[in-house]
């Protein structure tokens, strides 16, 4: 006999509760017959709060005894809590895992095997890789530039003296990205992107190691819960690099 549970979740027209869906799959998925309430309207949703003394939906019940909200689904079920809003580095992480495979896949659609073998190839899967990323986290700064803005000029030493610095260094970081995929114009490219990584680093030393600053990095855009730090660091040292690297190419 299978188990069975109801739940009481907000479903209407205008709005869809994410919780209600999640606790809902997490039933069907942990083997529960589920017996499926919708609150329809916003008021139906406050009355079924107001009347049973709860502060929030959805609300459920397992074999007719009352669990709770969506945590306390999870924590009955012995899951565990929710990820939650915080401090992660998922965002730089994903940008730096797909532009490190594009840039492989680039070279394996270009290459011979005969190139594949080459040592220099993988050399430019690294070029690639930067490259790539550069345009990914110039164009997460762009798609909103008022609130990346707003992130980076907490700690960037050029841009809380002069914020338009702070646009222009989105608008650098895309565009050097862009030439540097074709190694276009690398001798004027390579010292700016050289210049801005270089004050980029200096900036996040200072606010997060002397001053201790506890800081969400601008690097993926506004809004994010990227701490300032390390990873954040390694990006710019990794931005220098390239440059003296595209430097050192170009004059040749």
């Amino acid at each position: 006999m299978s188990k069975r549970a109801t739940i009481h979740r907000m479903v209407t027209p205008d709005h869809l509760c994410p919780w209600g869906v999640k606790a809902k799959d997490l039933l069907r998925r942990s083997g529960y017959r589920v017996d499926d309430r919708h609150l329809k309207t916003k008021e139906a949703n406050e009355a079924y709060k107001r009347e049973n003394g709860v502060d929030e939906t959805p609300q459920i019940f397992i074999e007719g005894r009352h669990v709770g909200g969506y945590d306390a689904l999870r924590e009955h079920l012995g899951k565990g809590p929710d990820p939650k809003e915080g401090k992660t580095y998922q965002p730089i992480v994903a940008v730096f895992a797909v532009t490190g495979a594009m840039a492989v896949t680039t070279m394996l659609s270009t290459s011979t095997s005969a190139t594949i073998a080459d040592g220099w190839a993988w050399i430019r899967v690294g070029e690639l890789c930067v490259a790539f990323s550069m345009c990914v986290l110039g164009i997460l700064k762009l798609q909103n530039l008022q609130s990346y803005a707003n992130g980076f000029v907490q700690y960037d030493l050029v841009a809380r003296h002069w914020v338009p610095y702070a646009y222009v260094y989105a608008f650098v970081e895309a565009g050097g990205g862009v030439l540097m995929i074709a190694d276009i114009a690398t001798l004027v490219v390579a010292p700016v992107v050289l210049v801005i990584s270089a004050i980029g680093a200096v900036s996040i030393v200072r606010a997060a190691y002397i001053e201790r600053r506890d800081l969400n990095c601008a690097c993926v855009g506004g809004g994010s819960d990227v701490p300032l730090g390390f990873v954040s660091l390694s990006e710019n040292l990794i931005m220098i690099a390239m440059a003296v690297w595209m430097l050192g190419k170009g004059s040749v």
